[in-house]
């Protein structure tokens, strides 16, 4: 599993990535094995993870009857949603690049997103903790959410657009690719497995 400074490291390059700086990409490990190390970012997911599911846990809870109660096969079935959102963007993401033969891409793409997954990934897990901790804050949360999500696909399209310089409308398609079927696919599973609020 990759090291602290180790994922920092990566960190910078997609920062710099961000600021469309170049040098970015001298961060990132490419290779094959880059990629298969890119995936332990879910490993380092896990705490803002375990809020999240607290947090739903308890908007499950608020709209059920007062003698339900969940147990190991609630957060198995939010486990199950978290590693399709995690692979099934990354699978249209490889589609859409073989079809229009730049699969060359793909490996850049695979592991940008997954280390770019670190740190959204706290940032939402701080927010969802302040409505978990301080229920009085949620509507300044829901703000928060919104600009949180805005500025998430702002950092996702400067990254693409480094990758697929010269291919703005590959960087725009990428981005939908990546972000539209998580949002759908997520309230489809978890309405289907029998965790969303009613």
């Amino acid at each position: 599993m990759p090291g602290l400074r180790e994922v920092q490291y990566y960190l910078s390059g997609l920062w710099l990535l961000i600021r469309m700086d170049t040098r970015g990409f001298r961060f990132l490990d490419m290779s094959d094995r880059g990629v298969n190390r890119s995936f332990w970012a879910m490993a380092w997911c896990l705490p803002p993870m375990g809020i999240s599911w607290l947090w739903w846990r308890q908007a499950f809870l608020q709209s059920m009857p007062p003698h339900v109660e969940v147990g190991l096969p609630f957060y198995f079935r939010l486990g199950l949603v978290e590693i399709a959102n995690w692979f099934v963007p990354l699978v249209f993401a490889g589609l859409l690049l073989f079809a229009f033969r730049m699969g060359d891409r793909f490996a850049a793409v695979v592991v940008s997103i997954n280390w770019l997954g670190v740190p959204l990934s706290y940032i939402n897990g701080l927010l969802l903790a302040l409505v978990f901790f301080i229920p009085g804050a949620i509507s300044v949360v829901s703000i928060l959410l919104l600009v949180f999500m805005m500025a998430q696909v702002f950092m996702l399209a400067r990254i693409l657009r480094m990758i697929f310089h010269g291919h703005g409308l590959m960087a725009g398609a990428l981005t939908l690719a990546l972000l539209v079927p998580t949002m759908i696919l997520a309230e489809y599973l978890q309405r289907f497995l029998g965790i969303y609020p009613v």
